[in-house]
C-alpha cells in the first residue's frame, strides 16, 4: 500500500470503531446526541467526498460519485438515518481503498518495465570512464557494462563474455550467454561478466526507449468497450440525479408520504453509482496490458486486445518471422569421405568469402581454420569458390560450376541453397543450406487454429519452392510467393474482403518491408528482438523475444480481458437496474443500495484482477 492508502485505511478503521461506538449508545432515536455520535464517524470517513463534490460543482462538474454519495447520504442524515448515512460512506469508502489497491496492483507490471530504463552509462573516452547520462552517448561510443547492470544503450560487444537477463524484455527467465560479436539489447541486465561495447544506436532510438513510449501511449487508446462506459456515465448520471428527484416530489403529490418518498429516492442515489463499470472495465485492459508485458509482448492499447480476440485470419511473413531469417547448414551429403571431412572442405574453401553462406559452413565445422594450410582461394562469380588447399584444388559452388569442371554431382531436390564440392575434379558431395524453420513455428500455427483462427496465410518474396516447402512444413493454409511488398499490400486487401463481419485480420511481420501491411492490417504483429525499427513502430503489439507462439499468448490474453470485461458490464448492469427497480419501488433498503454500490464494485474489480494473472505457460 501507498502512504495515502494507509492513511485512508486508518480512517476507515477509526470510523467503524465509532460508527459500532455510537450504535452502542443509548441515546433516542431523533436525539440531537444521536446525531452528533453518528456525525463523528461520518464526518471523518466521509469529509474527503464531500470536499471533492463542492469542488467539482465549484468547477461545473456536477455529476460523479462524489455528489451522488454526497447528496445521498446528507438527504439520509435529514431524514434521521443517521446510521445509514454513515454506513453508506464507510463502505463506499471502503469500496474506494480496495479500488485502489486493485489499479496499484495492475500497474505494477507496467511500473516494473518502466523500470528497465538505465540510470547512466559508463562511456570510455581517453582511456578513462565517466559517468554519463545515456542521452548524452553518441552512436559509435565505447561503453562499459558492469555486473549487475543495466545494458544502457543498444550495442555491440567488442571485449569480454557474460550472461544476460533478459527477462524485463521478453518474459524469458533464462539468461542469454553474450560474447564478442554479440548484439546487446537496451533495458537487459548484465549479471556476470565486464562488457565492453560500441553503441549502435542513440538512447532516443534504442529498443528501451521505444518500448517505453509504447507503453506510456498504450492508455491512450481505448478499446470500444471503455468508450461504450465513458459515454454511457458521461449520460447515465444525470439520468439518475433526475429519476430520484422525479422519485422523491410527483408520487407524494398524488399518495402523500413526502419522508417516504425522499428515503426512497435517497436510496436510489446510493444504487445508482455507476463506480463498478467506471472502474472495472479500464481496470480489465490495463490489466490484461500489464500482465501481456510481463510476457514478453506489448500491446500498444485496448482496443488491440479487442480486435485480437476476434482474429479470423493470420498472416504471416516468412524470414524472420516463421524462419530464423539467417542461413544454416542443415544437411551434409558426402559421397565417399565423413561428414567431418567434407565439411573441412568446405570450410576451408570459403573461408576468404564474406557471403553469408559460407558464415554458415564456417559456423557449422565449427572448429579453428589453420590459414597456412590454404594456398590461394579465387572467387569465381555466380558459380563458387576455388581453393588450393594442402596441394589439392578444392572447389565449392553450384551446378554449373560443377559443369565445368566435368564432375558428375548426385541430384538433390531438397530446399535450399545447394553447394557441390570437388576435389581435383573429383566430385565428393554437397551441403545444402537454407533458412532454418523457428522450433515453435509449427506448434504456434496449430495453437492459432485451436483459438478459433479459420485461415492462415503466408505472404513471402522467396521462391515459390522454397515459399511452399515452408508451408507444408509449418500447415499453414495457403502460401503466396515471390512477392513486392507492394503485392503483399495487396493479398491483404484482398484477403480482408473475405473476413466475416466483426471479425478481424492480423498480420505478423519483421522486416521494414512489412511495415505497409502492419499498418493495413487490422491489428499488426511485429517482431521486437530483431524486427526493424519500421515495424515496431508500425504495428499495434510487438512480440519482445520473436516467438511465434506468443501470438497464441496474446490471443489468450485478449480473448480472456475481453470476457472479463463483458462479463462486469452485464453482472454490474443486471444487478444497478434491478436494485434500482426494488428501491424505486420501496423494497430495497439502505444496506440493499450499499451492495449494489459497494458490493457490486468490489466484485467486480476483483474479477478484472483476472486480467493481470496470466498462465505460465505459452
Amino acid at each position: 500500500m501507498t502512504a495515502k492508502q494507509k492513511k485512508v485505511l486508518i480512517r476507515i478503521i477509526v470510523s467503524g470503531v465509532l460508527l459500532v461506538i455510537a450504535a452502542l449508545l443509548p441515546f433516542d432515536d431523533k436525539s440531537i446526541l444521536r446525531l452528533i455520535a453518528f456525525l463523528v464517524p461520518y464526518a471523518v470517513i466521509g469529509w474527503d467526498v464531500l470536499y471533492k463534490a463542492g469542488r467539482n460543482i465549484r468547477n461545473g462538474q456536477v455529476f460523479d460519485e462524489n455528489f451522488l454519495m454526497a447528496l445521498a447520504t446528507i438527504g439520509a442524515l435529514a431524514v434521521g438515518e443517521y446510521p445509514e448515512a454513515a454506513a453508506v460512506m464507510l463502505f463506499y469508502q471502503t469500496g474506494e481503498l480496495f479500488q485502489s489497491v486493485a489499479v496499484g496492483k495492475s500497474r505494477q507490471s507496467i511500473s516494473d518495465l518502466m523500470d528497465i530504463c538505465p540510470d547512466h552509462a559508463n562511456v570510455e573516452r581517453d582511456g578513462e570512464l565517466e559517468e554519463v547520462d545515456p542521452e548524452e552517448v553518441e552512436e559509435g561510443d565505447i561503453i562499459v557494462i558492469k555486473p549487475g547492470e543495466k545494458i544502457p544503450l543498444d550495442s555491440v560487444v567488442i571485449e569480454g563474455s557474460s550472461s544476460v537477463d533478459t527477462a524485463a524484455l521478453t518474459g524469458e527467465s533464462l539468461p542469454r550467454s553474450v560474447g564478442v560479436g554479440s548484439e546487446l539489447i537496451s533495458g537487459c541486465i548484465n549479471q556476470s561478466g565486464l562488457l565492453k561495447a560500441r553503441v549502435t544506436k542513440e538512447f532516443e532510438d534504442s529498443t528501451v526507449s521505444k518500448i517505453l513510449e509504447l507503453v506510456e501511449n498504450s492508455a491512450s487508446r481505448k478499446a470500444k468497450a471503455e468508450n461504450f462506459i465513458t459515454r454511457f456515465a458521461r449520460y447515465y448520471t444525470p439520468t439518475v440525479v433526475i429519476a430520484a428527484l422525479l422519485l422523491a416530489f410527483i408520487p407524494p403529490i398524488f399518495v402523500g408520504g413526502w419522508a417516504k418518498w425522499i428515503h426512497r429516492a435517497l436510496i436510489f442515489l446510493v444504487i445508482s453509482c455507476p463506480c463498478a463499470l467506471v472502474i472495472s472495465v479500464p481496470l480489465s485492459f490495463f490489466g490484461g496490458i500489464g500482465g501481456a508485458s510481463r510476457k514478453g509482448v506489448l500491446v500498444k492499447g485496448g482496443n488491440f486486445l479487442e480486435v485480437l480476440a476476434n482474429a479470423e485470419i493470420m498472416v504471416f511473413d516468412k524470414t524472420g518471422t516463421l524462419t530464423k531469417g539467417v542461413f544454416e547448414v542443415t544437411e551434409v551429403h558426402p559421397d565417399e569421405m565423413s561428414e567431418q571431412q567434407l565439411l573441412e572442405l568446405a570450410a576451408y574453401a570459403e573461408y576468404y568469402s564474406d557471403h553469408p553462406i559460407a558464415r554458415s559452413v564456417i559456423g557449422r565445422y565449427g572448429k579453428e581454420i589453420d590459414r597456412s594450410r590454404i594456398e590461394s582461394s579465387e572467387e569465381l562469380s555466380g558459380h563458387g569458390i576455388k581453393a588450393v588447399i594442402d596441394g589439392k584444388t578444392v572447389c565449392a559452388g553450384n551446378a554449373k560450376l560443377m559443369a565445368q569442371l566435368g564432375a558428375e554431382i548426385t541430384p538433390c531436390d531438397k530446399q535450399g541453397t545447394v553447394v557441390h564440392i570437388a576435389v581435383d575434379g573429383r566430385y565428393e558431395g554437397h551441403i545444402i543450406i537454407s533458412d532454418v524453420v523457428k522450433p515453435t513455428s509449427a506448434a504456434a500455427i496449430k495453437a492459432l487454429k485451436a483459438k478459433g483462427v479459420s485461415q492462415t496465410v503466408m505472404l513471402t518474396g522467396d521462391s515459390k519452392s522454397a515459399g511452399e516447402s515452408a508451408a507444408k512444413e509449418l500447415g499453414l493454409d495457403k502460401v503466396y510467393t515471390e512477392l513486392l511488398p507492394s503485392d503483399k499490400v495487396e493479398k491483404v486487401e484482398e484477403l480482408l474482403s473475405q473476413r466475416s463481419p466483426k471479425r478481424s485480420l492480423a498480420f505478423v511481420g519483421d522486416g521494414i518491408n512489412d511495415a505497409p501491411v502492419l499498418s493495413r492490417a487490422d491489428v499488426g504483429i511485429a517482431m521486437g528482438a530483431i524486427g526493424s525499427d519500421a515495424a515496431i513502430e508500425a504495428a499495434d503489439i510487438v512480440l519482445m523475444d520473436d516467438d511465434p507462439e506468443k501470438i497464441a499468448l496474446a490471443m489468450d490474453i485478449a480473448k480472456k480481458t475481453i470476457r472479463i470485461v463483458y462479463q462486469n458490464i452485464v453482472f454490474a448492469l443486471g444487478v444497478k437496474f434491478a436494485v434500482l427497480i426494488l428501491g424505486a419501488v420501496g423494497i430495497a433498503n439502505m444496506w440493499a443500495a450499499v451492495f449494489a454500490d459497494v458490493g457490486v464494485s468490489v466484485i467486480a474489480i476483483l474479477n478484472a484482477m483476472r486480467a493481470m494473472r496470466i498462465d505460465d505457460k505459452k
